[in-house]
């Protein structure tokens, strides 16, 4: 299996080509960008001389909206339609409300197997606080409905919504590993979605345990050719910052980079 590390344009304020070269100088294969929905973005991408030589994974996330269901569906669906011609390895996509019902939720990934089986690409449902997988157990109910669903393990999201780093859930965990076919390399904690610094001594234990999961979720993927990680620690409020001067605590860019390096000697 060829392991393919993706750096996140989340928190980037550069252009996409500036990026992708300091990208691929820092050692990364590709990147993962967050698409917004405005046509100069995406011809910047598709402009990039970069474009269509190294792996990128298009992220879909909805910004918050006063809406209704049917609208949010509407939005949902262009979203995906807006990424085809950017031809991505794969779709992350921040799926559905956690105040949705089952199936609500449920129509919305059903139109996601229905894009894949029209345009041939892959979506990947991302673990995430305020979307349909947001919980392990509430995650389970959609797994038995959809046997062929695909998750991105973003795990620091599903420590905080339980305020654990899951031991009492590890039956329902471990099912969550196995249907993961993308990973983001962030750890968080019972409070957080993103420790300071990941390699600072008080968290080694922490950094331990998610090394321990995502090992696993490689033992589930063994069969495959390629894997996609992206170490997607983020900027502030991600970052934790210090008071009234709001400076981050660490670097997110040095962070991501001394993750990768990490996760290439480890896995």
């Amino acid at each position: 299996m060829k392991i393919h590390y993706l750096c996140p344009y989340w928190g980037q304020t550069i252009g996409i080509e500036t990026f992708t070269a300091n990208a691929l100088h820092a050692g990364y294969s590709g990147i993962e960008v967050y698409i917004r929905q405005e046509p100069d973005f995406i011809n910047e991408i598709m402009d990039s001389a970069y474009f269509g030589k190294i792996p990128l994974v298009a992220q879909l996330y909805l910004p918050p909206a006063n809406e209704t269901f049917d609208e949010y569906r509407h939005r949902y669906n262009a979203a995906l339609n807006s990424m085809v011609d950017l031809q991505p390895v794969f779709i992350n996509s921040h799926t559905g409300k956690d105040f949705f019902s089952f199936e609500q939720n449920s129509i919305l990934i059903e139109d996601a197997f229905l894009f894949s089986a029209k345009c041939g690409i892959q979506v990947v449902h991302e673990t995430h606080r305020g979307r349909f997988a947001f919980h392990t157990t509430t995650i389970l109910s959609y797994l038995q409905k959809f046997p062929k669903l695909r998750l991105n393990a973003d795990l620091s999201h599903l420590c905080v919504v339980s305020e654990s780093l899951l031991e009492d859930q590890q039956p329902a965990l471990e099912q969550i590993l196995q249907q993961s076919f993308y990973m983001h390399a962030r750890i968080g904690f019972s409070q957080a979605p993103q420790v300071n610094n990941p390699f600072a001594p008080e968290w080694e234990d922490t950094l331990k345990q998610f090394l321990g999961w995502w090992k696993s979720i490689l033992k589930y993927r063994s069969g495959e050719t390629d894997f996609y990680i992206c170490p997607e620690f983020g900027p502030e409020p991600y970052m934790p910052v210090m008071p009234y001067s709001c400076e981050p605590l660490a670097n997110q860019w040095e962070i991501n980079i001394l993750m990768m390096n990490y996760l290439k000697t480890q896995l």
